[in-house]
Parts: C-alpha cells; structure tokens; sequence
C-alpha cells in the first residue's frame, strides 16, 4: 500500500505538470514571459515558506532528527538551480508564445535523455542504450516538430533549449540535494528565480494593472500548483520507492501535457505528430529502463 501510495503521488505529479503547460499557454495571452515566471516563481516561493515551517515544527514535535542546514551550499546550490530554473522555465515561456502545447511537453520531456548526455562531462559513461535513445528521439523530434519547409519553428527550438537548460538544472540538484534539505532548496531556487525574473522584467517592461488582473488564474496554477505543490510532492513521493519507476511515472508529464492542450485548448495532433511523439515518448522510457544481464546456465 505504501508503493502504490507513492506511485499515486507521482502521477499527480506529472499531471499537475503536464496540466500546467496549459496555464502557462494562457498566461501568454496577457503578460509577457520574464513577467510570467517571475510570478509564478515568487510564488512557488512564498508557498513553501508555511510547508517548511509546518514540517519544522512537525518534526520538533515528534522529535524527528532533521539534516543540520548547510548555509554555504544553501545559498550556492539556490544561486545556481534558480539560475538554470529561470533560464529554463523563461526559454520554455519564450517557446510557448508560438509553439503548441501538446509539442512543448514532448519536446520538454527530452530532458530526461540530456541529462545523461551531460553527465559524460562529469566523467559518467555513455552507454549504448543512452545512444540508441538519442538516434530514436531525433528521429522523433524530426516527424513531431518538421514541417513540410523541413525547418524547425522558432518556439520548437527554444524548447529544446529549454530542455537541456532542464537537464542542467537536474544535474545541479543532484549535486546539492546531498548537502541541504530538498524543500528548503527549492525555495531557496525559487526565491533566486525570481529576483533573476525580475530583474529581466524590470529591463523587458512590466505589465499593466489589468493584464495582470486577467492573468491572476494562470498564474496562481502555474506557481502555487506547477512549482510550490508539484515539487513538493515529487520529494515526498520519490522516498522509498525505486527511483528507476518513479522517473517512469514522472515522464508522463509529456503525455499529460498533450492531453490537456487537446483537451483545453483545441489543439490537435496529426497522425506524423503522433509517430513522432510516440517515438520521443519510448526514447524517454528507454533511458530509464535499467537492463539486467543474467547468465544463462550451461
């Protein structure tokens, strides 16, 4: 009961996640996207200042042994995930202005393929499964994003830069995440997010009273349920459980983000849109399959 209840989680997970590209996709509508995310940011922030102190006191209480906060690498490891955090999340916001919904939540899942291509900077090896995954997501960026010009649109390759950004923002975490609390990191990130976000929305422009009225909903969504609830939920859920399942749940967010533009926005895929989806969707899942070899009894 106690997997099923993590794998539970997870699912909302990808879900709030997938859904959220949906608010993002309306936000546009009436702000701009440095104004977008330095929003949805600060409050993905303020969100998580009740969360840390409810489980400070919750654990006080029960006189539950918490990991002594490390400031230096608090404030190193917020500086640089809120770094890599706003340049991905304003990449994909740039990318959404143009780009369909349904394509920028593949597109975005990609992540999950560079982030052991990454590595190999870091002195991790590349295996073949991580290079058959590559050839295969390529092929399906080609038949999901190439038009009849042959040429990628402008939102389409912002979002694939939004990715790697992604994949170096994950990178990042699993550096500092051995030395700080996860919670409390991720709104150390955020509250650095934001100072970056508004310091390109003071140079970019602000935006109106009213825009910013209209845009409230999404906003709301977008950082109280995409960043402050979904993050948290994703640290919770993933204890206890094998990682290599609970990246498989996570990696569902493309799906979820596609249905819910069909669903919401009207958006609709063609039939090459789909191979190439689905294509991008089995690369992602082969990069988290963990292949066993067993010897064969003579």
């Amino acid at each position: 009961m106690f997997e099923l209840r993590q794998y539970f989680l997870l699912f909302i997970t990808a879900t709030i996640w997938g859904s959220g590209f949906v608010a993002q996709k309306l936000g546009m509508s009436y702000i701009s996207p440095f104004a977008f995310t330095f929003f949805r940011t600060l409050l993905g922030a303020l969100f998580l200042i009740p969360v840390i102190l409810f489980i400070k006191a919750h654990n006080k209480k029960h006189q539950i042994k918490t990991r002594t906060l490390n400031k230096r690498y608090l404030i190193i490891g917020s500086i640089c995930c809120g770094f890599f955090l706003i340049l991905s999340e304003s990449l994909q916001q740039f990318g959404l202005v143009t780009a369909d919904v349904n394509k920028a939540s593949f597109i975005t899942s990609l992540y999950m393929i560079f982030v052991p291509i990454l590595g190999v900077f870091l002195g991790h090896r590349l295996s073949l499964k991580i290079i058959a995954a590559v050839i295969i997501s390529c092929i399906g960026l080609y038949f999901f994003c190439i038009k009849d010009d042959v040429s990628f649109e402008q939102g389409d390759l912002l979002v694939l830069l939004c990715a790697i950004g992604f994949a170096c923002h994950i990178l990042v975490i699993a550096y500092f995440i051995n030395h700080v609390d996860g919670v409390i990191l991720s709104c150390g990130q955020f509250f650095c997010a934001s100072f970056l976000g508004l310091i390109m929305m003071c140079l970019t422009g602000f935006p109106s009273a009213p825009a910013l009225i209209k845009c409230i909903p999404a906003l709301l969504y977008a950082g109280i349920m995409s960043n402050g609830i979904a993050y948290t939920l994703q640290i919770v859920a993933q204890r206890g459980i094998n990682p290599t399942i609970a990246s498989l749940i996570l990696s569902l967010e493309s799906v979820m983000g596609a249905v819910f533009g069909i669903l919401f926005l009207s958006e609709s895929m063609s039939e090459r849109e789909l191979f190439g989806a689905a294509l991008m969707f089995s690369a992602v899942i082969l990069t988290q399959i963990k292949l066993r070899r067993t010897k064969q009894s003579e």
